[in-house]
């Protein structure tokens, strides 16, 4: 297993939340920042822009959506009791959790639409990436045997409002809470880990989640474990004291640049090597495209900011 340097920086996600609201109403929830987004607006402020005010749709990803899919797969495992939580019974989930997914969100259609015939996919092609994911889960028990598991949490979400300061939200894998009450922070990624000078995204999202139960619960987790179904490493890194005051330091300062953007409606492109996946290309001045015009209270709406020209 591989340690994780507790010196790194968060600059770039590839992850997929400030949450998105609901499109009603009585839908919505208060504007709050996740690792996620925050990444976002480290790597690029107009692509946190274009998925956070904008949500401008971006396609379906095989590998997210196997990604989400695993994930679904793991927490249901422990819903099975000890002795029965096995690499046969995970694999044997993956077509019904397919499914249940596919109808809970349609886009996942469009990922093998048109490699058929009539646009319909291939049953081999989508057997081929089921495969795919019932070998992560293999890997998955060569790490952890989860009959020796009892998760305290799963899919927990978590949220807590800075004083003077943003409403901080997100989703943890994985809660496991010891006999004398320490926790662990267990997050499943099924990718391959990172290169080092990537490694710092992830280190601030476990971070990140580190700091949000620390101010819910009042006690700081002893672990944070990042577990790398592509490669079958885990990091691990014992969060201190310090290393949380420096995040939510972190995270202020980064929502006094996303209120500045925010309020004076520059939304700069920042070019790294991670714009060769971007969906939003053809928006990007860095490509030769135009950004969009923000919808009419979009801001406020998405962000509960008040753009200059509003708030004048």
């Amino acid at each position: 297993m591989t340690s994780l340097a507790p010196d790194l920086v968060g600059t770039d996600s590839t992850d997929v939340t400030v949450e998105p609201v609901g499109d009603s109403p009585r839908e919505r929830r208060r504007p709050a920042l996740s690792p996620s987004r925050a990444n976002d607006f480290m790597q690029c402020p107009l692509l946190f822009r274009f998925r956070v005010v904008d949500r401008i749709p971006e396609p379906p990803s095989a590998a997210a959506a196997r990604g989400t899919l695993v994930h679904s797969v793991l927490e249901r495992l422990y819903d099975a009791p000890v002795g029965e939580r096995t690499l046969a019974a995970a694999q044997a989930m993956v077509p019904g959790e397919w499914d249940r997914l596919q109808e809970a969100e349609p886009r996942y259609a469009e990922l093998f639409a048109g490699a058929g015939e009539a646009g319909s996919a291939p049953e081999g092609a989508v057997q081929e990436w089921l495969e795919g994911a019932g070998n992560l889960l293999g890997t998955y028990f060569t790490l952890e045997d989860p009959n020796r598991l009892e998760p305290a949490e799963r899919e927990m979400f978590v949220e807590t409002q800075l004083e003077d300061g943003p409403l901080l939200r997100g989703i943890v894998d994985r809660l496991d809470v010891a006999p004398n009450g320490a926790m662990r922070v267990v997050d499943y990624k099924t990718g391959k880990t990172p290169r080092p000078q990537y490694q710092g995204s992830a280190l601030f999202q476990m971070r990140f989640y580190g700091l949000v139960l620390w101010r819910e619960r009042g006690e700081i987790p002893k672990m944070l474990q990042l577990v790398y179904l592509g490669d079958g490493q885990v990091l691990r890194a014992e969060p201190q004291e310090a290393d949380l005051l420096a995040v939510e330091e972190q995270v202020r300062t980064l929502w006094s640049s996303i209120t500045q953007a925010a309020r004076s409606g520059q939304w700069a492109p920042r070019k790294t090597p991670l714009c060769g996946w971007c969906a939003h290309q053809a928006l990007c001045p860095q490509f030769g495209g135009t950004p969009p015009e923000i919808p009419e209270g979009a801001i406020e709406l998405t962000l509960g900011i008040a753009p200059e020209a509003a708030a004048s």
